[in-house]
């Protein structure tokens, strides 16, 4: 599997060709709001042409080609590079870019935090490596929180903190015997909309509630205590709210079944995730159940992790 921190590859001389290959990712994982993120094997895709000195005629071009994908809205790609550019004060060269994704958008697999990441993976193939605390901050600046760009930038389970204008960053491998099931109703939800049905304020016991469960939930993977982990994605300051907005979240968190560790949320939806001990194509089903029973189509995954 491609290593996020090996995923540039030059392939030519002048004119430069580059691949960037950049995971999705699932945040949140109950508990952990804006704190914990998991990489996932579907990914974001740039076959660039980057002209050399000798090629370029008139003013540099930025252009970008999504084939057969529609762009829906702003394309984050182009502005974390330009923002990335304006930084570090780079004049960009003249560049194509096609772009390719099986990241679902508007679903909660981080395709907006892919396309940031790939953005400055891209200022990165121009302008040279950027320190890694600086590729953290960055996308976490132009997304707006950590947890998503981090997991595509470093991969495996990753909880993320911002202090003092910077991102701290610790990323884990994620055990091989949990598989992730993701199923997406085609039903899209704007980030923004979802985080607008969050309160402005929570009550003390609500946040340690949470506090305790994320914490749980570290400590319960790294110590392959898969018994606690449905306790450890239970959570108080998002899904209860975001309920009205995902259909079927409150009946796929009740879901039962002996290889079932637990379900979430995953990000701000429409997708929820399940977590499995080993193959579980028994989840598959009753998600499926869920969706033709509410009238709406849907896909469900069985993801790995991109691991670090």
């Amino acid at each position: 599997m491609t290593s996020p921190l090996s995923s540039i590859a030059t392939r030519s001389a002048e004119p430069r060709t580059v691949e960037i290959v950049v995971p999705g990712s699932t945040s949140n994982l109950g508990a952990g709001f804006d704190a914990l993120g998991l990489a996932l094997s579907v990914y974001l895709r740039l076959n660039v042409t980057i002209e050399g000195p000798d090629d370029r005629q008139g003013d540099p071009h930025v252009t970008f080609r999504f084939g057969g994908m529609t762009l829906d809205g702003e394309n984050s790609i182009e502005r974390a590079l330009r923002a990335a550019a304006a930084r570090y004060g780079t004049t960009l060269p003249s560049i194509t870019v096609d772009v390719s994704s099986d990241i679902p958008l508007k679903a909660g697999l981080g395709s907006s935090a892919a396309a940031i990441v790939s953005g400055i993976r891209l200022y990165e193939a121009i302008a040279g490596p950027l320190p890694i605390e600086d590729v953290l901050t960055l996308a976490s600046d132009l997304e707006g929180h950590p947890d998503n760009t981090s997991a595509s930038i470093l991969g495996g389970l990753v909880t993320s903190c911002q202090a003092d204008g910077k991102v701290l960053a610790v990323a884990t491998p994620w055990p091989a015997a949990i598989r992730v099931v993701v199923a997406t109703p085609l039903v899209p939800l704007e980030t923004k909309v979802a985080r607008a049905a969050l309160p402005d304020a929570i009550s003390r016991e609500d946040a340690i509630f949470n506090v305790q469960r994320t914490a749980l939930f570290v400590q319960a993977i790294a110590a392959g205590r898969y018994d606690v982990v449905r306790e450890a994605l239970r959570d108080r300051l998002h899904q209860p709210y975001r309920a009205a907005l995902v259909p079927g979240l409150e009946r796929a968190l009740a879901f039962e079944h002996p290889k079932l560790l637990g379900v979430f949320l995953s990000g701000a939806g429409p997708s929820i995730a399940a977590l499995t001990d080993g193959p579980c194509p028994e989840i598959d089903t009753l998600f499926h159940a869920l969706y033709q029973e509410l009238g709406l189509a849907c896909t469900v995954r069985a993801l790995d992790v991109h691991q670090p």
